[in-house]
């Protein structure tokens, strides 16, 4: 009977690192899926967790802060809308201005 190796090395693993995955990302591709206010979809398709928990949770403190904020829900105020709509907007394109650039910069390294 063949005697077995006493300290086996483990075959190596073929999954790719944290930045091969976000080089392997299409930068337009993430920027447009970032597009959509609060859902962070260009972090998803990038694999980024961290970016996407801060993304949603910025999102949704947002949200609340509107609901929470707004003196009357029956009354429809045109202006509240438009600053809770603003903040969505400035959030998507500020992470898909994020998301392009670390793709970019993660192609370039």
């Amino acid at each position: 009977m063949p005697e077995l190796p006493t300290n086996p090395v483990a075959p190596e693993s073929h999954s790719p690192d944290r930045k091969a995955v976000l080089a392997a990302s299409a930068p337009w591709l993430g920027a447009l899926l970032n597009v959509l206010p609060g859902l962070g979809a260009g972090y998803l398709y990038q694999r980024r967790w961290r970016a996407w928990w801060i993304t949603s949770g910025l999102s949704s403190a947002w949200f609340l802060l509107g609901a929470m904020l707004q003196p009357d829900p029956s009354a429809i105020d045109p202006r509240t809308r438009m600053v809770g709509l603003g903040g969505l907007l400035l959030l998507a394109a500020v992470s898909a201005v994020e998301a392009f650039l670390a793709a970019r910069r993660a192609r370039m390294e």
